[in-house]
């Protein structure tokens, strides 16, 4: 897939969640990080900074010392082939879980300046602690 695919489908992601572009960056932007840090041989802190007009990654991998200080600052931008299954497996769940959060963030503050007004929903669940209501 090339990048201008890849570029389309950020977008296309970000209208079917209703999250912007700039949020749906972030969300790669950790899960690529914490795929990075399941590689054998990863150094222990990375910073990952993705182009938003053709998304181009690069990998900036530092090393600590013994007082957690950064050093050893190097380009680490791994090949896809390199990152590995167990890396893919993590980037997919980071990725699942924080697309959820945001989801959930944006419907939150949708419905949060609503506070006290009457609104119609259909029940859908009756716990002790909570009612789910289906708003529509």
């Amino acid at each position: 897939m090339s990048n201008l695919d890849m570029t389309e489908a950020v977008k296309m992601l970000a209208i079917e969640k209703g999250i912007s572009v700039d949020a749906l960056l972030q969300v790669l932007v950790e899960a690529l990080a914490s795929a990075y840090k399941k590689r054998p041989g990863a150094a222990d802190e990375v910073i990952v900074e993705i182009n938003p007009d053709n998304l181009d990654m690069r990998f900036t991998a530092y090393d600590l010392d013994d007082d957690g200080n950064w050093i050893n600052e190097r380009d680490d931008t791994p090949k896809k082939e390199e990152l590995g299954r167990i890396a893919a497996v993590t980037f997919r769940q980071v990725m699942s879980q924080r697309i959820r959060e945001a989801e959930r963030d944006r419907k939150f503050e949708e419905y949060a300046n609503r506070e006290g007004d009457i609104v119609t929903g259909i029940i859908q669940q009756i716990d002790k602690r909570y009612t789910l209501l289906d708003l529509g």
